[in-house]
């Protein structure tokens, strides 16, 4: 059935500052819906970078793990998780654990693996009562928007990805790695090119480079690709900087980037690519039983900071790895 007989091309409207929207009857059975109409809905993705569906009435775990089934096939694994997540069944996850009252700004879900999910699945079980959308903002724009100098050096050095994992902040060995093991912990990296350093007190220290704009794999258009803000220290909320900097010292902070060349990222350069993002935003408040699809090349997203119970679950599919995403050799030599 092709996808007019849906819905007419207007009623996938597009608004602006808020991604497109799909408004549909609900149906007796979501995951067959999906079923039916994956490749339109996936088509309406790779032509806005994101698609709201609105209307589908999905209301528990089991529902949206077998609706995500249908669009995109085996769910993957998270690996090189930053922040712990509940899990709700294979590769069905809740969102990121992280302050109600803090922001994620924006971000490509894990862009520093060697392999990156192309898709991404979000469902809204629980509504906020205040904020809490998942905010997005398209990469192709944010990458001519920011001054040419810097994508360029980014684009020429890569970015530096620097981790210390504790028992305290952010995700453990295992919720990262799946295993605390050091030899197969040891054998991944070796595998993703990262470098790792046990510490003498037995915790781990990792550095990886990746690239910074990578071509999209089905548009061939240049993107910004990178978590290079969302992980560096100046993100952080002032005070939760000094602290962790003053528990675990500046070079033992939970996570942080740099420039290729191993230099620390200037402050000002953090605000300003978070001040593009914010500037090139669009948002569309939660509604219970929502599902968004996005391109996770395409499309950065994000979470505000909300108030009231927020319940969304999130998939990851379609992995690929980037060709201009791998970093050079000696990143991985030293």
């Amino acid at each position: 059935m092709p996808f007019s007989s849906l819905a007419s091309p207007l009623d996938v409207e597009l608004r602006p500052d808020q991604p497109a929207l799909l408004c549909v009857d609900p149906p007796e059975d979501a995951p067959s819906w999906a079923a039916e109409y994956r490749e339109a809905l996936r088509a309406q993705v790779t032509e806005h970078g994101a698609l709201v569906v609105r209307g589908l009435g999905l209301r528990d775990t089991e529902q949206v793990g077998a609706v995500f089934a249908r669009l995109a096939g085996a769910l993957l694994t998270e690996r090189e998780a930053f922040a712990p997540r509940q899990a709700h069944g294979p590769g069905l996850y809740s969102s990121t654990a992280w302050p109600a009252n803090q922001p994620m700004c924006m971000h490509h879900e894990l862009s520093y693996p060697l392999q990156v999910p192309g898709l991404l699945l979000f469902a809204c079980l629980t509504a906020p009562e205040q904020g809490g959308a998942t905010a997005l903002a398209d990469a192709e724009q944010i990458l001519r928007a920011l001054p040419t100098g810097l994508t360029e050096r980014f684009e020429r050095e890569g970015w530096i990805l620097t981790r210390a994992y504790n028992d305290e902040i952010g995700a453990s060995l295992t919720e990262s790695f799946g295993t605390a093991d050091r030899a197969e912990i040891e054998r991944y990296c070796r595998a993703n090119a990262i470098d790792v350093t046990w510490q003498p007190d037995g915790t781990l220290r990792t550095e990886q480079r990746r690239g910074a704009v990578v071509r999209h794999p089905f548009t061939n258009r240049r993107c910004w690709f990178n978590q290079i803000a969302f992980l560096n220290e100046w993100t952080l909320a002032p005070e939760v900087r000094e602290y962790l900097v003053d528990v675990y010292g500046a070079d033992g902070l939970p996570f942080n980037t740099r420039y290729g060349d191993g230099s620390p990222i200037e402050e000002d350069v953090v605000q300003l690519i978070n001040g593009v993002y914010e500037a090139h935003t669009r948002r569309e408040p939660w509604q219970a039983g929502d599902l968004m699809l996005v391109d996770n090349i395409r499309t950065a997203h994000s979470r505000e900071a909300f108030g009231g119970e927020r319940q969304v679950l999130v998939g990851m599919g379609e992995p690929l790895r980037p060709a201009d995403h791998c970093p050079a050799e000696e990143a991985s030599e030293r």
